[in-house]
């Protein structure tokens, strides 16, 4: 195994920075106040292990993200968390679905046959497609993000982590706040919410609206208008009875529309067919076949908790949730009718978990039942008339999941505690797939029956897994916690959702991942510095992987392959910090490192090409610098400036390792000044964003070996932001 030196270096640091923690904690005393959100100088209890704890008692590698935090940084989108959490990819991709990486473990393709390698949950309800996954942030009181295998403890079993996107609760107090905030590409942000008694503290409410819109950032020189814009509606509603101290119900509707005038266009990285050149500017595209990108959710969800006893506890959590997404996408990155994609689908989703928890002084215990049924109905296919390539395919696919997990935490004494899990999951899917080509006169859509038929099948298997899961975590001082764990992740398999015959639906193999993890957490110095310090090393394997080559059987044409093509080995160091150097200046600092290699990869041509590629969305190093400096300038004013700088090292994007396509290491600048008055209960902020105008690759398209062009995907230029809010 090839060792890196940035990560004995990174290492070496991790240890001495364990060493002066450890050092000072056999002398510390409690802290009077706790910061255990390494970011806000408060103390935030997080939800990681079903039940509310201190972050600091949590063995394991959480972030967690508060409102006031989100709003100083600007946070539209919950891939804005991104800069703050170490080895974590969160962006949106190129349509409209969440790319979504921990620790180099996640899934590129977005198809629904694809099950996310991370899990997105709105309130404990897992989200299951990529697609209406990238969250707004509107109405919400913390984003977790959980790095490792969960699955003990949580509904969906996730291979790669979970980032949690807890929402505002319903107040016994009346609260309101409203902000709007105006930026360039004629962005406006309008956001409002209620929350209080309905029927005295019997029955409480809340309400919130958001309605985000702007232009989009790169402009279509075919017609001279903009490209990705966004123009989007969401909302959220609760009621929170408790009729006595022994039960309480929350029921939460929520529900958004997206439906901007265009879907987002990728730059051409090399010139395509020959007849167009590269792109000299990646936010000038050129695209015929972006007019339809239209995306909407709605969900449902109750949440009733009886106390049985005081020590037991028994949840039902019951949820139901839609979404519809149509979308034309131009792949071609031209003005000719060559390679467009369009998408038809229609996904809904049903959950039950009922989860019963017994807490005493010495043990914790939480186990639960859980089963999550799915439908996905797509219509799609490619539209290329120039190139006579036209086709349709109508692909349906249903997920039944059903899984029990137990996890119980014993404290053998005042400071050493002991944690075991376990979790069983069985999994039936069934897809169905019918494809027809057409000839190049066809309009879109073309009607399924009408053309060729080439592919008619129907299957169905089904996966199981036992998933353990082992922690062990000793108290050296009240302040400072040393823990260890191995857990083992597993993500179930499933069939291509580009087959094309009976003989390619075999169905590819479930991954598995054991992953090991030792850390410290805690704070020293008075509590005037916080922090966290983590090693891990993951053993993947069967990973799933989609490449794009050229068909064999059909020359001129490609070939879609989706199987268990690798097994690698991740590791790597993190670090968190936030120090308080003076009352008014308070420092942060996030870094990872990540060695990502594949132990091996067997490419179509039946070869392993293991050292020729890099597994993909890993960047080597993530890392963020941050500042904020608060003062008074008058009784009950406050100025409040931020800075920071966010680092993300060298990676592939893609599956294929294309060099083409390879992101070079940049960094990104930010920075805001704002006034806060009457005590925060109003403020007024400029925010900058990308203030250096980095040109960024998030994600890229590989075609090279079938239609011998690429393309790439770009994260935002720089932005600004004038923001006003006001709170009661």
């Amino acid at each position: 195994m090839k060792i890196n030196k940035g990560l004995l270096f990174l290492s070496s640091a991790v240890l001495a920075m364990s060493g002066s923690m450890a050092a000072h904690a056999q002398s510390s005393t409690s802290a009077a106040e706790e910061n255990s959100s390494l970011r806000d100088g408060d103390t935030i209890f997080v939800t990681a292990r079903r039940r509310e704890e201190s972050l600091q008692d949590v063995p394991g590698s959480v972030t967690a993200v508060s409102s006031d935090k989100l709003e100083r940084l600007d946070a539209t989108e919950i891939g804005d968390v991104q800069a703050l959490v170490p080895n974590l990819v969160l962006h949106e991709g190129d349509a409209q679905n969440t790319v979504a990486f921990i620790r180099g473990v996640g899934q590129l393709d977005s198809l629904a046959f694809a099950d996310p390698g991370v899990g997105i949950y709105l309130d404990d309800v897992y989200l299951g497609r990529a697609q209406g996954s990238f969250l707004d942030v509107f109405d919400v009181e913390r984003i977790e993000v959980l790095r490792g295998p969960q699955g003990t403890l949580y509904g969906r079993n996730t291979i790669g982590g979970a980032v949690k996107f807890v929402s505002r609760k319903p107040t016994a107090t009346p609260e309101a706040y409203a902000s709007v905030a105006y930026g360039n590409y004629d962005r406006l942000d309008l956001k409002a919410g209620v929350s209080g008694p309905i029927a005295g503290e019997k029955l409480l409410g809340k309400a919130s609206v958001a309605y985000l819109t702007r232009d989009g950032f790169s402009e279509n020189l075919i017609n001279g208008e903009d490209d990705g814009d966004r123009d989007t509606l969401a909302w959220r509603a609760s009621i929170l009875a408790v009729p006595n101290d022994a039960f309480s119900w929350e029921l939460t509707a929520d529900g958004s529309t997206d439906s901007p005038d265009t879907s987002r266009t990728p730059a051409r990285e090399t010139s395509v067919f020959g007849m167009f050149d590269p792109s000299e500017d990646p936010f000038e595209i050129e695209a015929d076949f972006n007019n339809l990108n239209d995306l909407s959710v709605w969900g449902l969800s109750s949440r009733a908790t009886w106390d049985l006893s005081g020590a037991v506890t028994l949840t039902s959590i019951t949820a139901y949730r839609e979404m519809s997404y149509d979308a034309n996408l131009d792949l071609d990155a031209t003005g000719a009718p060559l390679f467009g994609v369009f998408v038809r689908q229609d996904q809904d989703q049903f959950s039950q978990e009922l989860q019963l928890s017994y807490e005493s002084d010495t043990v914790s215990v939480v186990s639960g039942l859980y089963v999550f049924l799915e439908n996905d109905d797509t219509e799609n296919g490619i539209f290329g008339p120039a190139i006579a390539f036209v086709s349709n395919s109508l692909n349906e696919q249903t997920t039944t999941s059903y899984a029990a997990y137990t996890d119980a935490t014993f404290d053998l004494s005042d400071r050493l505690s002991v944690s075991a899990g376990l979790r069983y999951s069985y999994e039936e899917k069934e897809f169905a797939r019918i494809q027809e080509f057409f000839g190049a006169d066809t309009m879109l859509l073309p009607p399924l029956g009408e053309g060729v038929r080439v592919t008619d099948l129907d299957v169905e298997d089904d996966f199981s897994n036992f998933s353990p899961r082992a922690s062990v975590s000793y108290d050296m001082s009240d302040d400072v916690t040393a823990y260890a764990s191995v857990t083992r992740g597993f993500k179930s398999g499933g069939f291509d959702g580009r087959s094309t015959s009976e003989f390619e639906a075999v169905p590819f193999d479930s991954e598995t991942l054991w992953a090991y993890e030792a850390g410290l957490k805690g704070q020293v110095f008075d509590s005037r510095l916080s922090g966290s310090v983590a090693v891990f090393y993951n053993d993947y394997n069967d990973l799933q992987v989609s490449s794009f080559t050229a068909d064999p059987d059909t020359p001129g044409n490609f070939a879609a392959i989706f199987t268990n093509a690798a097994a690698a080995t991740i590791m790597g160091v993190e670090a968190e910090a936030i120090f308080r150097a003076t009352d008014n200046l308070t420092l942060d600092i996030a870094v990872g490192y990540l060695d990502a290699e594949y132990q091996d990869f067997i490419g179509p041509n039946g070869l392993d090409v293991s050292d020729e590629l890099t597994p993909a969305q890993s960047p080597d190093w993530t890392g963020r610098l941050g500042a904020e400096y608060r003062s008074e300038v008058s009784p009950g004013t406050e100025i409040v400036l931020n800075a920071s700088a966010s680092h993300r090292g060298d990676v592939f994007p893609t599956v294929s390792s294309s060099p083409v396509l390879f992101q070079e290491a940049y960094t990104l600048v930010d920075a805001s000044a704002g006034l806060e008055f009457a005590d925060g209960k109003y403020a007024v902020r400029i925010i900058g964003r990308n203030l250096t105008d980095e040109r960024y690759r998030q994600q890229g398209f590989d075609l090279s070996d079938s239609l011998v062009y690429q393309l790439g995907y770009y994260g935002a230029p720089r932005t600004w932001t004038v923001n006003a809010s006001v709170r009661y």
